[in-house]
């Protein structure tokens, strides 16, 4: 099939662009490169540097690439920023997904894989995290999430159109070999910080709160890795040909991951040290969230094939310490 990849310049995108790959289809990206990178997109990939709002063409890429499917990665993910400018992530997140939505309705296409985050559920919500759960975001970041997941429910209902929703809990670790991985600016996701650590890039990292009921009293993560993510989603292919679906699905290991297992597990696979400072607690961090992905595994037979922290870190060391300025194109 012909899938637009929207944000496959992007860290998950780039590497679902891959995975359709190997699995026989045919991906087209799509990204304006405010987050993305071009260096990530595989040679011979149809590419178009382009942003949604730009609903006339959109349309025409979707029309001349005859798109059978679209997945959609683009989105804002700092939770910090989007509490500080809320609006500049319901533009990005929530406006530019709807005017998707409208032109994907223009050119006649209905199939839609979204990506959402863990964090549609809020920091109530007692581990391990099913689907049934509500959606109680405590940010800007996971409402404009829980948003669009709503808008798609009732995009589905009235239009016919299908669609399958992916909470992500930790993406994680890159492509074996190293080609492609993690770059964010600036980074805030756990693992690449300790690397960087180790790589002497940053003096050292800090550990906010260690006096979690956890046991040993570090906040508690489920760490999934992007590829075994990339699969999931293509995974529910088949199941998007029945007309007006809404699937949602939970994807994580479900085996947690303290910070200090992370960072020891980073030294152990670097031999380096990652030297810490504990800090203050963070407003919104829970003790503990892990995915509970029975529905994923029974429905779209998903098995994460990395199941261990040290195989997903072994692949982000080989990324970083290959690649220590990342794409190097900002």
């Amino acid at each position: 099939m012909n899938v637009l990849v929207v944000g496959g310049a992007g860290y998950i995108g780039s590497h679902c662009v891959r995975q359709l790959q190997v699995a026989g289809h045919t991906p087209i990206v799509l990204d304006n490169l405010v987050k993305g990178h071009k260096g990530s997109i595989p040679e011979g990939v149809t590419f178009h540097e382009a942003d949604l709002a730009d609903s006339p063409k959109v349309v025409q890429i979707l029309k001349d690439e005859a798109i059978d499917i679209v997945m959609h990665f683009a989105a804002f993910i700092e939770v910090g920023e989007s509490m500080q400018d809320p609006l500049k992530h319901y533009d990005n997140n929530v406006a530019k997904t709807v005017s998707l939505l409208k032109s994907m309705r223009e050119a006649g296409v209905n199939k839609f894989v979204f990506s959402s985050s863990c964090t549609v559920l809020g920091e109530e919500a007692e581990p391990p995290f099913t689907e049934a759960m509500p959606l109680r975001p405590i940010s800007a970041y996971g409402q404009t999430k829980a948003d669009v997941e709503v808008i798609l429910e009732y995009c589905c209902k009235a239009y016919g159109m299908s669609a399958a929703i992916f909470r992500y809990f930790n993406a994680s670790g890159a492509a074996e070999g190293g080609v492609i991985g993690e770059d964010h600016s600036p980074e805030t996701h756990l693992i690449p910080i300790a690397i960087q650590v180790a790589l002497g890039q940053r003096e050292k990292m800090y550990v906010f709160g260690d006096d979690y009921p956890t046991p040993d009293g570090t906040c508690l993560r489920d760490y999934v890795h992007v590829d075994d993510l990339s699969r999931a989603h293509i995974a529910a292919f088949p199941r998007l040909e029945e007309e007006g679906a809404y699937l949602r699905y939970n994807l994580g290991t479900g085996t947690p991951a303290s910070v200090l297992e992370i960072i020891k597990a980073v030294e152990e696979v670097s031999g380096r040290p990652v030297p810490y400072d504990v800090a203050p607690k963070r407003d919104g961090d829970v003790p503990s969230a892990y995915a509970d992905s029975v529905k994923a595994k029974t429905e779209l037979n998903w098995v994460p094939q990395y199941d261990t922290i040290k195989s997903i870190i072994e692949t982000a060391w080989a990324w970083h310490e290959s690649h220590p300025n990342g794409y190097d194109d900002k």
